[in-house]
């Protein structure tokens, strides 16, 4: 079958989808929305239309971006757009299909948008939602709205329109093509796409690999993972388009074992691709053939620089080696390997279907197209959001996020993972490009945003950063494996109240070195969240050492918890739970009603706060404070 055949029958089936006779109720059934509890939800409508021998389609989509409404249920009557609903439960599903498949009621109390242009019954569209209506969607298109598993679904929208394009160009003229849109690596220091191509396409040795970067490892990273959970083959797709650019007919996709679900999507995905031509041999009914095989990493997060990933893939220890020999000339088994990461792959489809010129248009003058970020701490809305490169963190937090959950203070935001760095409140003007972070101290990594406000301690920020990057380093050269461990020694001991004010001279003498010594991208950036925190935060080190306070009152050496005998109303229930019978009852009598006050011994206190998180709320008399006197903070190193 041809493949205009094979997208008139496509979009046959995405029309059928839409244009049901049948209710259809659509589930963001991607990781974050079963986490959330999704498919209790989905068991849920199950029993109801069963009970009401009510008639229905039921769908998984992936994950849409805004997970903080999780789960998602969208539910379309026939004849109208399908409208989303959020915070469902397996009650509420219930109640909305009750009164919107029985008796005609949308429920616009609890709906968040309309799946379309207008609004339904006073209901909104989705897209026009305060998070949805500042990004723009290009690699996410699909994302939340079509069937993953569905590969008709993906061809009805514009699937493998790029690579049928691509075949229709010489592959030095897609190169090309590449480089004008401006594409630049989504995963790490931003490299030139098409250039990096050229480099691979022009090195002698055969056969050629290309190897999909999926080794996602940052900590409140997620955008590969929700990417190849709801749209699989717009990143497949792209790597036909990148194995004909290179002239290579063999590609890997390397993703860690932990994203079972995507891995599950990748699976059927390829299965899907050869039953319909577009993998395997003469691709398209042309001379292209290539085919893809899946490698599951043990989740080692150093696999994610390319040297490491390759060796593992080798089925060696994944550890880096020194370059040159680049990827691009000496890669997997010695041949020309080229290596992209998923988001840049996931956006040539949309540069060769919609052309260079056009793509470029969004962005900044550096930084061309769109960036795909996860949002996620202490802000009002979290989730998975695209955004042009350029735009400011203050759009990105305020505005599509929200602001700050509690309405408290910003304080900083980390960008790029632990290897990144801490922007803090007097940079919010400053545009998220590659150039921009760099300067900054922070870097754009593969797009993980971490948002902190005013009870964040910037110490232990720094401290729990570096020892995730000291526990993944793979010890293979000394600055690494030994500096940082250093550099966490000295955290600890701030943390502690037990620091010195020579230590900060010292974190930053070992941050020069293992940045200029270290053999990979992991040592080279280890250091950034302990500078940036030292360049924007010393005042917070400062305290730490000289006043033995913590303003966050987070470093628990340096805290302390007091009954407010004023307030106390004598209910014991602090005393009954602490672990460590560091609560006794005095003498004193309550204020108000019967019995007696109960103080906190501070030498026996272990500082867990559970005190304060039984307290009633009508006493609130457990405070914690962080005093600034040297012996809370054990009066060491002043």
């Amino acid at each position: 079958m041809g493949f205009d055949a094979v997208r008139k029958r496509a979009k046959a089936s995405w029309d059928g989808l839409v244009s049901s006779s049948i209710p259809v109720i659509y589930f963001g059934a991607a990781s974050c929305g079963r986490a959330a509890g999704v498919m209790a939800v989905k068991e849920a409508a199950v029993r109801y239309l069963d009970r009401t021998d009510t008639d229905a389609r039921l769908v998984d989509v992936g994950c849409i971006g805004p997970c903080c409404y999780e789960p998602l249920v969208y539910v379309q009557k026939p004849g109208r757009p399908p409208i989303c609903y959020s915070n469902m439960d397996p009650d509420g599903i219930e109640t909305l299909l009750e009164g919107y498949l029985a008796s005609d009621d949308p429920m616009g109390d609890m709906a968040l948008g309309v799946l379309g242009d207008e609004a339904v019954d006073g209901i909104p569209p989705l897209f026009e939602h305060p998070m949805l209506a500042p990004q723009v969607r290009l690699v996410l298109r699909n994302c939340g709205i079509i069937d993953p598993t569905e590969i008709d679904h993906s061809i009805a929208h514009g699937g493998y329109e790029g690579i049928r394009k691509a075949l229709s160009m010489t592959p030095e003229e897609v190169i090309e093509e590449v480089k004008a849109s401006g594409l630049r690596g989504r995963g790490g220091a931003g490299f030139s796409t098409g250039t990096k191509w050229a480099f691979c396409r022009d090195a002698e040795g055969e056969p050629k690999y290309l190897i999909c970067n999926a080794d996602e490892g940052d900590p409140g990273a997620f955008m590969n993972r929700s990417l190849l959970e709801g749209d699989p083959h717009t990143v497949l797709e792209g790597m036909l388009i990148a194995g004909y650019a290179i002239g290579c007919r063999h590609g890997y996709v390397y993703i860690r074992a932990e994203y079972p679900l995507a891995i599950e999507r990748l699976i059927h995905a390829i299965e899907q691709m050869r039953a319909h031509g577009l993998l395997g041999e003469n691709i398209m009914g042309s001379d292209f053939c290539f085919d893809i095989e899946i490698k599951k990493g043990a989740g080692a997060f150093v696999c994610g620089e390319e040297t490491a990933l390759m060796a593992s893939i080798e089925g060696k220890r994944g550890m880096p080696r020194t370059r040159p020999p680049f990827p691009a000339t000496s890669g997997v088994w010695g041949k020309p390997t080229n290596i992209n990461n998923v988001e840049t792959l996931g956006s040539l489809a949309n540069i060769i279907r919609m052309g260079a010129e056009e793509y470029a248009m969004q962005g900044s003058d550096t930084a061309r197209g769109t960036k795909t970020f996860s949002l996620v701490g202490k802000v009002k809305r979290t989730g998975l959001i695209e955004v042009p490169l350029g735009t400011p963190v203050k759009e990105i937090l305020f505005g599509i996020g929200g602001g700050i959950e509690n309405d408290r203070q910003f304080k900083a935001v980390q960008t790029g993972g632990p290897s990144g760095g801490c922007i803090p409140r007097s940079k919010l003007d400053l545009p998220v490009d590659y150039e921009s972070l760099q300067e900054a101290g922070a870097i754009m990594g593969s797009g993980g945003m971490i948002v902190m406000d005013d009870e964040t301690c910037m110490v232990d920020v720094a401290h729990y950063f570096l020892s995730f990057t000291q526990a993944e380093s793979c010890g293979k050269c000394a600055p690494c494996r030994i500096g940082t461990k250093r550099m966490l020694d000295i955290l600890g001991k701030i943390k502690d109240g037990n620091g010195e004010m020579g230590d900060l001279d010292e974190l930053e003498s070992l941050s020069w070195t293992i940045q200029n010594g270290s053999l990979c991208a992991l040592g080279q950036t280890a250091p950034n969240p302990v500078l940036t925190t030292l360049r924007y935060f010393r005042d917070e080190f400062e305290e730490h050492i000289r006043e033995g306070r913590c303003r966050a009152r987070v470093c628990k050496p340096l805290i302390r918890y007091e009954i407010v005998e004023e307030r106390c109303i004598g209910c014991g229930a602090c005393q009954k739970r602490c672990p460590v019978d560091a609560i006794l009852e005095t003498s004193r009598p309550v204020t108000k009603g019967k019995g007696k006050t109960r103080a906190i011994d501070p030498k026996l206190c272990v500082r867990c706060g559970i005190c304060l998180s039984v307290c009633p709320p009508s006493a609130d008399a457990v405070e914690k404070f962080s005093p600034a006197t040297a012996e809370v903070a054990g009066g060491g190193g002043r």
